[in-house]
Formats: structure tokens, sequence, C-alpha cells
């Protein structure tokens, strides 16, 4: 029989997961439970959103002890989103049960000094946390965790990918060597093989490869578009689908608040999430996303590492992911419990490698989706001529003003055709500015060419007068 009473967990817990309508383990959680429940260690290998977190809560609870007031077990996460994620599923068992268990989620940007006021006044049971935070916590000795039984490292690949492996084992370093340790990770990375063969005890090791399942059993499409045309393609590929909720992926938080500007101009429900917004703010898009006051949330890959919201109906690529897990984690964030899901992937020509890396990891073509959007006369233009190389382009340019300039007034007379007639105006305009200048007009009607007058004729033989004069004055100093 496959459920959690045969796994091993107690009724009062089976009960409070009937009530959240939870009746079957998933495969991670059916591979996992027993395993930690009989005491020894587990790397877990897992997508996000295949039940991992219930893996390791449920065992976790069974060891608890509420008589003895100090901090029993700790879990460790990447991202201040999924250690408020945690702490309200363990907290909703909770509620469900008399268990007089405490719990604390500690992480930046929350005040410091009202988490130290908790701890000091109130034993706790089990904390939550991000590794900054949780050092922090190490340095005031503000927690002690020398009696931790229980480890927890969720989202391990996640962590150590944004630099926490330092933190991460300082933390491991403060627990004691007899603890039992559960690692979670979507990946296998060196790193985490690392962790694994220094901290941990003959792990236990469980694979679920619900890779194929989520790319069965999510609907993807691409768009094949352009940089120039990627927001209008957006913006009517959004009209077209009508999502519920959707989740827009960007690589950079330039370009998540880039786009939202740009949707909010359009008239779009949307906010973003990613790492430089404070707590408050990230409390607030997200509570707003999870009631659906939102309609999208654009976010960054790390922003929204392990979020589980329920009623995504589609998740939009605007950055292509640059590897096949990333892609198959931003596509896990719709379909979620069996529903039906939606993943649409923007793709420039510049994208095309990438693309083709994702069809051959996965293992399938992606159809597309033709999205009519009307091109503005700047991006007609610019890519009229796009299925030319730039040579072609640059050369066919200098064509085209050679023979602008052949049209214009100016320019359009050939010189070797009409060169004598324009030899001829340029004396003949030399020759009436001299005669202007000499008081006599040229005589136009004879053609000749007009003599100087006799003023001219003056002028010159005082000048030439002159400079004889000066010249013989010069000789006889010369002389003397």
């Amino acid at each position: 029989m496959n459920d959690f009473t045969s796994l091993g967990i107690e009724p009062k817990y089976v009960s409070a997961l009937k009530e959240q309508s939870i009746t079957e383990p998933t495969p991670i959680q059916s591979e996992t439970i027993p395993v930690l429940l009989n005491g020894e260690d587990v790397i877990g290998q897992a997508q996000t959103g295949t039940g991992k977190t219930m893996a390791f809560l449920l065992p976790m609870l069974a060891k608890i002890d509420p008589t003895r007031d100090e901090i029993q077990s700790l879990i460790v996460t990447p991202t201040r989103e999924l250690a408020i994620q945690v702490t309200a599923e363990l907290n909703q068992i909770l509620s469900s049960t008399e268990d007089d268990i405490h719990v604390l989620a500690v992480y930046g940007g929350q005040d410091v000094e009202k988490q130290i006021k908790r701890l000091k006044n109130k034993a706790i049971h089990i904390v939550i946390g991000t590794p900054g935070r949780l050092l922090d916590h190490v340095r005031r000795e503000t927690v002690d965790f020398s009696n931790v039984s229980f480890l927890v490292l969720d989202e391990a690949d996640q962590m150590l990918h944004i630099g926490f492996f330092d933190e991460v084992e300082s933390i491991i370093r403060e627990t004691p060597f007899t603890r039992q340790t559960a690692l979670f990770s979507a990946t296998m990375s060196k790193d985490i093989r690392k962790i694994g063969k220094r901290y941990m005890n003959n792990p236990h090791n469980v694979q679920i490869r619900e890779k194929e399942k989520i790319v069965q059993e999510i609907q993807q499409e691409i768009v094949e578009t352009t940089d120039r045309q990627k927001l209008d393609a957006l913006s009517q590929t959004i009209h077209d689908v009508q999502p519920f909720l959707g989740i827009i992926f960007c690589r950079t938080k330039r370009r998540v608040s880039k786009l939202l500007g740009d949707l909010k101009t359009r008239g779009f429900l949307v906010d973003e999430l990613h790492g430089d917004l404070s707590q408050a703010k990230r409390e607030g898009v997200m509570k707003k996303f999870r009631e659906a006051k939102l309609q999208l949330l654009i976010a960054t890959d790390v922003a929204a590492r392990g979020l589980d919201v329920e009623g995504v109906t589609h998740v939009f690529n605007y950055d292509i992911p640059q590897d096949v897990e990333s892609y198959i984690h931003r596509i896990g964030r719709t379909g979620r419990a069996g529903k039906d899901g939606l993943a649409i992937t923007f793709v420039a020509l510049k994208d095309k490698q990438d693309l083709e890396m994702i069809e051959k990891g996965i293992g399938r073509s992606l159809p597309r989706r033709v999205v009519e959007v009307a091109p503005s006369k700047e991006t007609a233009n610019v890519h009229k001529g796009s299925n030319e190389s730039a040579k072609d382009r640059r050369e066919k340019n200098i064509q085209a003003n050679k023979e602008r300039k052949a049209r214009s007034p100016r320019g359009g007379r050939s010189r070797n055709s009409e060169g004598g007639d324009s030899s001829r105006s340029r004396r003949s305009r030399r020759e009436e500015s001299s005669s202007r200048r000499g008081g006599d007009s040229a005589s136009s009607s004879s053609g000749r060419q007009s003599r100087p007058s006799d003023s001219g004729r003056s002028r010159r033989n005082d000048s030439s007068g002159k400079r004889n004069s000066q010249g013989k004055s010069s000789s006889n100093r010369r002389g003397r």
C-alpha cells in the first residue's frame, strides 16, 4: 500500500497532510522518508516541485523532542523566498497538531534584533535560514548549533552556484559530527560530491528521474522572433494565451527591471522579483502574486529558485536559458500537481545554438508558435535584407550612395563631357572679378578678354616703382 502510514509517518502528521489533500507520497518521498527515519544520511537528486520538502520535514518532525529547549534541527536554503516557503509548509503541518514545536526563520533583510529577541525569549527547536544570516548569528553567538541532530541542505546546487560554498562549510562545522545530514539538489555537481564526501556518512543516493515527466507533461512551444520584435511578440503572446498566473524569466536583474517598465507601460498587471529588492518588497510581491493580484511575475533564475506557487498556468522564457537543467527548472514552475501548463520560449537568431542544445537535451524538437506582430517601419527597414551578409549590405549601401550622388544637380554632369565648358566658365568669372576690382566692366557681348584700365596700370606701375626704390635703398645700405 503506497501511503504515508506505510512509510512510517505518525498518524497525526498523516491527518495533517490529508487536510491539505495530500494522501499519496511522491516518488522522492517514498524513496527518502524510510531512509531518513532509519537515521541514515541521504543525497536526494530531484527537481523542485517533486515533493522533496515534505520528504525531509516529516522525518525531521519525528525526531524532535519538544521537552528539550535547544535547536535540534537546521535547514539551510539558498534564498529568502525558499526559507519563507519551507517555514510556511512546516507551520501548516504543526498547526494541525498539538505539538509544542517552535520554528524560526532567519534571513537577510529582516530585523536581526527581532530574531535575537525570539531566540532569547523562546526555546527554538528548528531553525530555517540562509547562509549569510545564519553565520551572522553564529558570530554574534546568538545561536548554538552544537546540539543539532538533523541538518538539511536544500537546493544545494543553487546554494553553491551563487557562491555559498565556504559559508555552507562553515555552518556544517558548527554542528556535531554525529548529526544526520540530508542534502537535496536538482543537479549533481563536483562541489555537491565534495560536500557529500567530506561531511556525510555513507549517504544513501536517491535519484528521481522527473525530468522526463516534466518534459512530457508540460506543453512547450517556441516563438521565433528578433531582439527588436521580442517585446511585441511577448505582449501579443500574453494577449493570445491569457495566462491566469504567469512567470517571465530574464537572465539579469537589469533585464527584469527594463521589461517591468515596458510591460507596465502596456497596461499589464506585473511586478519583479530579483536579489536587489528589499525583503519587505519581495514578500509583498510574492503575497500579491499568490493571491492573484498580479497576473505576471518577472524573475531571474536565482530569485525564482524553489518557488512553488499554486495556479501558475504559463511560463515565458523571455531570455532563453543557457543550459538544459535551467530550462527544465523554469518550465517546472507550471503544470504543478498534475495540472496543465504551457511554457513558451522566445528565440532570436543568436539563440539558435542554445535552442539546439535544449532540444537535444530533452530529446525532442519543440513546435513553433506563429505570433503575428506588425513590424514598425524602422524594424522593417533594418531587417529587410536580414538574409544577406553584413558585407553584402555594406556594399549595397555604398553603391546606393554613389547612385544618389550621381543623380544630384551638383554632381550630375560628367566632368569628361563638359569639362571644357566648366573651365571656360571659371576663367570668365575670374576675369569679371578682376575687372570689377579695376573699376571697368568686362565686355560680355564681344566675348573678348577685357584689358586693364589706366588706373589699374597706374597702380601696378606705382607698386613696381616702390619695389625698385626699396631695392636701390637696400643695395645702397649694403654698399655703405
